[in-house]
């Protein structure tokens, strides 16, 4: 379903508004660039007497179209694919457009709820006790329990499945927002529970069977993991060595090694990536299985003793002819299944970045409004207010690039979920091609540049509290301890730029930033748009030099400042948006976070013209360490 937002009459011409929330916009178009009915071939003419709306809706009827007009306000929505059909069968489902946004912040209340009620207060013990091992078997930390407990009572488990399967049947983009709102009261739980996610991929490339064996349990809340790495297969997953023979005998595959470093490693259904092929060394014999711990043949070798989110069981895992069943194709487990697994992961890491990040800042603003010194409260000094401006412009502007990345994954998911049912126009097909592209482009995006901010956030929440922040009995550690990770599970920053730069290399992004340069904003950001525009003339002119270099190990040496770039840009247009629909909430976060992006922008600049490749010779560690 799409939306065209409300209307007014600005200097003579029709100009899209949208007087929401930064979280309820991201639902819904709002007639800006890539949003809404912007999306679909749209025209609005002002006819003096009337406004006439012409839109192009690729894969709608015309009795799917309604318009409605009331109080000076013009709605279009157009229902795709379920119709609401789900209405007839299923108690719970939405009857239409605002009962199904109700559903939704309906489930974002008590999601809220529980997180500061029960999943925050438990987590202090929880990062103290952390999880044991007894017996082979893995047991969380007592009070995990509890959050499980309360999270399974609440129904949310199996948030974006089916009804048909028991699920909540809600996009990718309230999902990301109630996934930031448990990692903001306990990082380590959101691991255990967002690790739901992984059904999304047995959902998409499992058989219905399988669909119908599984889906039900998680969405009554067992729990998941995705088993990828090995000892000797870390980021370089083709190296993966696990071996999965099938066996006659047993009427199914058996899986044989060792897997290292899963997250919540002893859970109920496992994704593991296993080589199928015998003899083969690379990722093109690799497949991916679904193994049921009802099923016995794996045992936890050790739990990890890690520096952060204690509550989330980091394990080693003995498989030892473990019953599995082979999830899709083989040879595709790599190629394909991993990657939709990772960019899903991604995704949510991204949230659990900006969940920590919105946790960072209230702790430090907190403690800044509190503590005094020289007879005034600490917030009030230039120093620590340039810290918290900076901590909440780039949680702001880190939020915004999450919900339109979210927003891309549940347009092109919800084609996928129409052509499985008919075959798609060629309108469509294209629509899918578009957003699929999109996603893959922002994700690494949207999870490199929030796993880095809060890294930073959680830096200076500790600064802010002094001393204090390095008292183990405050909260600020625990955070700073717990983000540290981000930035390196479920692919480090330095692979979400390898993710990105051929969209650097190739002018995807610099396409997009152009044509989001051409957004209306209000008359009093519009200076900031011009150091907006500024930035992107020495970003495509950083580009085109790293391009010519002539040298591929000076434009790998150079391809994480152009990522940066990259990020600053297009969070800086993001928030400028933002910042001209609701200005008092996002007017501030705009001023700081542009001017944080242009020192960004313009240091990187001058260091790639700068750089030349002979250059590198001085950076070498492996030659520093022979001389």
């Amino acid at each position: 379903m799409f939306e065209l937002r409300p209307f007014e009459r600005r200097n003579n011409h029709v100009a899209a508004y949208d007087p929401w929330d930064q979280m309820e916009r991201a639902f819904f178009g709002d007639g800006s660039w890539g949003r809404g009915l912007s999306e679909f071939k749209t025209d609005i003419q002002d006819k003096g007497d009337f406004y006439l709306l012409e839109a192009d809706l690729p894969g709608f009827k015309k009795e799917d179209i309604h318009v409605d007009v009331a109080d000076d306000r013009l709605t279009v929505t157009a229902e795709r694919h379920s119709n609401f059909e789900d209405k007839d069968k299923y108690e719970d489902a939405p009857v239409d457009h605002d009962d199904a946004i109700e559903n939704y912040k309906n489930v974002l209340e008590i999601t809220g709820d529980i997180a500061a009620n029960i999943i925050e207060p438990n987590s202090e013990d929880v990062d103290l006790e952390g999880p044991h091992l007894v017996d082979g078997r893995m047991h969380y930390a007592s009070k995990t329990y509890e959050n499980l407990d309360a999270t399974r009572k609440a129904g949310l488990w199996g948030i974006s499945m089916p009804r048909r399967y028991g699920g909540l049947n809600m996009p990718v983009t309230p999902y990301s927002m109630a996934s930031e709102i448990v990692a903001s009261a306990d990082a380590g739980f959101q691991n255990i529970w967002s690790l739901q996610d992984c059904i999304e991929t047995l959902y998409e490339f499992g058989s219905e069977e399988q669909r119908q064996k599984y889906i039900p349990r998680v969405c009554a809340g067992e729990t998941m993991s995705m088993d990828l790495t090995e000892p000797d297969a870390g980021s370089d997953l083709q190296r993966v060595m696990l071996k999965a023979t099938y066996s006659e005998e047993e009427g199914c595959w058996l899986l044989n090694g060792v897997k290292r470093f899963i997250t919540n490693g002893d859970s109920d259904i496992h994704l593991v990536l296993a080589r199928s092929e015998a003899g083969t060394h690379d990722g093109r014999g690799l497949s991916m299985f679904i193994y049921d711990k009802k099923q016995g043949g794996v045992t936890v070798r050790h739990i990890e003793n890690k520096l952060g989110i204690h509550g989330s069981p980091t394990c080693e895992l003995v498989y030892k002819n473990a019953k599995a069943e082979l999830c899709g194709s083989t040879r595709m487990g790599l190629i394909k299944y991993v990657m939709a697994l990772m960019n899903g992961a991604r995704l949510g890491i991204a949230a659990q970045s900006v969940g920590v990040s919105q946790a960072a800042y209230n702790e430090a603003l907190a403690y800044a409004r509190e503590r005094k010194q020289f007879d005034k409260a600490i917030i009030h000094f230039p120093a620590v207010y340039d810290m918290l401006s900076r901590m909440k412009a780039k949680l702001d502007a880190g939020r915004s690039i999450l919900y339109m990345t979210a927003r891309y994954v549940d347009i092109y998911k919800a084609l996928e979920d129409i052509s499985r049912e008919r075959k798609l126009t060629a309108e469509e097909r294209q629509e899918l091609k578009k957003y699929s592209r999109l996603a893959d482009a922002f994700t690494p995006i949207a999870k490199g540049m929030n796993s880095e901010y809060v890294n930073q956030n959680a830096y200076d929440a500790i600064q802010v509290h002094g001393g204090s922040g390095f008292i183990m009995e405050y909260k600020s550690q625990r955070l700073y301890r717990d983000a540290r990770i981000f930035s390196i599970y479920e692919g480090t920053t330095q692979l979400q730029v390898v993710a990105a730069i051929r969209y650097i290399t190739n002018g995807t992004y610099l396409g997009i930033i152009k044509e989001m340069l051409d957004n209306e904003v209000s008359e009093e950001l519009k200076p900031l748009r011009e150091r907006v525009v500024k930035m992107t003339e020495l970003y495509e002119q950083a580009i085109n030099y790293v391009k010519e270099i002539g040298s591929q190990e000076a434009q790998d040496f150079l391809a994480r400042r152009l990522y940066d770039m990259t990020g600053d840009i297009l969070m800086s247009l993001l928030i400028l948006d933002d910042a001209t629909r609701a200005p008092e909430l996002f007017a501030k976060s705009a001023n700081v976070y542009v001017r944080y992006a242009e020192e960004e922008v313009v240091g990187h600049y001058t260091y790639i013209k700068s750089f030349i490749a002979e250059d590198l010779v001085n950076f070498r560690a492996a030659e520093a360490e022979a001389e």
